[in-house]
């Protein structure tokens, strides 16, 4: 179709500015004039490489979601520093979008071949980088919680009121997203300049104003992840996102009086902090007790890490999830419960419905929580979501690496039922299930992109957090069924995690089985949680296998 009129005065385009190192995406209807704007901008006025894209067919709708597609495209490869802000990147519903998304594809391969993304939509999607982008377009639900929590944040620094929000949701709900994405917008608008053009179709364009970037001007910020492979994973996607830094990045063990302290720590799986106990290694004993004594001014065996959070700083965001407690050390559930009944009558409770991650949905979370209760489900079929069973873990295997080499991202993971004995001999094998032999992960870090990977096995220490295309999950002997009681127990001398089942001395605290039990049993609800396309899963138990038979399609 022709038209008349000037493309660069008075039609919608969606354009990029490029040198070597960093990129900028942008859509306007007056190019001619946006142009004229960012020369005048020290960050963008040596950009010296401009692509336009240019439709007969483009109205605003589609420009914001174009744009928005390749900001988050060029973030997730890695190539370029982006030097857009998140808070205009969009996921707007808008009338016959599909026959517009449908040309994104084509456009991104016109670019590629211009020379300014490398590798291929499905490469990019599959990386970290692109799954933890601060440019991820959030959902209704969480674009909610997000200026809810914003509202609240300003209201309290404004007052000079201290305040504390959780935001719970179940796997897949995007809780990590939202701690990202926070940081980042935060971060935008402390650096946004005064008269910068920050467009009115923008989600978060009102908060970019002159009295709330003088407000938070000097705010002090971090972002807390209890687990070293998440942490060190985020680090390296801030390490790459301009106006954010590696070392906002924390474990629980950066809080110290001898640092100043924060104005708002955001905490990523804060149910995953710990309380007083035998933690990992020895050193973390006595840094424990250090800390504790630093901040409170004695060694108070009643303190946890969110004590230290909580004197580390004037404000928290908690994202929780009690179901995903995997060891007694974490935050005893009685604590996680009152943390989330406190923030409702504070109003400052944010529950997330939606699924980001799993196909099958919320209904298929619950139904994994359920199948493993003491209150089985209906046995009923997962709808979207290839669900299966297999009696032969070597299948299984096979049909793993078959998932890997049509979408990638597809790995066995297992219970820690089987000794690490490569720790401390490489050469030899982990896990023997009937003649098949397989070994534990062999990266502590970054496990999932490591070289080895589709031949190995992840613990949940290295999965947790992370997605997956297809898991294929091992419940080893450390879960079986008793046909006497008809119910699923625990066979606590079947689970090598030490720290695990060890039980807490300090504390006074003896773990029972039935306390083992809800820890094992939410270790396999997350592992049979991280599979996007579908989860595959083997038994050990011979009696337990028949048992779940029941609850797969």
């Amino acid at each position: 179709m022709s038209r008349s009129g000037d493309y660069f005065t008075n039609w919608p385009v969606v354009y990029t500015l490029n040198d070597s190192r960093s990129v900028y995406v942008g859509e306007s209807r007056s190019v001619a004039s946006r142009m004229r704007q960012h020369l005048k901008s020290s960050e963008k006025s040596g950009l010296h490489r401009m692509h336009l894209v240019i439709d007969d067919t483009f109205h605003k709708s589609a420009c914001l979601d174009l744009e928005s597609f390749l900001i988050r495209l060029f973030a997730g490869e890695g190539r370029f520093q982006v030097l857009n802000g998140n808070a205009g990147v969009s996921d707007s519903d808008y009338y016959d979008r599909a026959k517009y998304t449908g040309s994104f594809n084509l456009i991104f391969e016109e670019l590629r071949r211009e020379g300014l993304f490398e590798r291929s939509i499905p490469e990019i999607v599959n990386s970290d980088l692109f799954k933890f982008s601060p440019f991820k377009a959030l959902n209704s639900d969480q674009a909610g919680a997000v200026g809810e929590i914003l509202d609240g944040l300003l209201e309290d620094i404004d007052c000079g009121k201290p305040s504390t929000s959780v935001i719970q949701g179940d796997p897949g709900t995007g809780k990590t997203i939202i701690a990202i994405y926070l940081m980042k917008l935060l971060r935008d608008i402390q650096l946004s300049q005064e008269g910068e053009n920050f467009d009115s179709d923008s989600i978060f364009s009102d908060y970019f104003v002159e009295g709330n970037r003088d407000l938070i001007a000097d705010l002090k910020i971090g972002l807390v992840i209890p687990q070293q492979s998440l942490r060190s994973t985020i680090k390296k996607v801030f390490s790459r996102t301009p106006s954010l830094q590696p070392g906002m990045v924390l474990s629980p063990f950066d809080l110290s009086p001898s640092e100043e302290s924060y104005d708002l720590l955001i905490v990523d799986e804060a149910h995953r902090l710990s309380q007083r106990a035998n933690q990992p290694s020895g050193p973390q004993n006595k840094k424990f007790r250090e800390i504790t004594e630093a901040l409170f001014g004695i060694d108070d065996l009643s303190v946890t890490q969110l004590d230290w959070v909580r004197k580390s700083s004037k404000h928290q965001i908690l994202l929780v999830d009690a179901e995903q407690s995997v060891r007694p050390a974490d935050l005893p559930k009685d604590v996680v419960r009152s943390l989330i009944e406190h923030s409702r009558v504070e109003k400052k409770f944010y529950p997330l419905h939606s699924q980001m991650r799993v196909r099958g949905g919320t209904d298929y979370i619950k139904y994994i929580r359920a199948i493993l209760s003491s209150e089985p489900p209906v046995p009923s079929r997962v709808e979207n979501y290839d669900f299966k069973l297999f009696d032969d873990v070597s299948e299984m295997h096979q049909e793993i690496r078959l998932r890997e080499s049509e979408v990638q991202l597809a790995r066995l993971v297992a219970g820690f039922a089987w000794p690490w004995k490569t720790k401390s001999d490489p050469n030899a094998f982990d896990i023997e299930i009937s003649g098949y032999r397989l070994r534990w992960n062999q990266a502590q870090t970054d496990w999932i992109n490591s070289a080895t990977s589709v031949n190995e096995v992840g613990s949940i220490h290295t999965v947790q957090g992370y997605d997956l295309n297809y898991a294929g999950v091992i419940i080893g002997p450390d879960l079986r069924f008793d046909l006497e009681t008809q119910s699923v127990v625990i066979d606590r001398a079947s689970y090598f995690d030490k720290k695990g089942k060890e039980n807490n001395p300090k504390l006074g605290l003896v773990y029972t089985d039935s306390d083992l039990l809800r820890y094992i049993v939410n270790i396999y609800a997350v592992l049979m949680t991280r599979g996007m396309h579908g989860t595959y899963v083997y038994v050990h138990d011979k009696a337990l296998r028949e048992y779940l038979r029941q609850f797969f399609p």
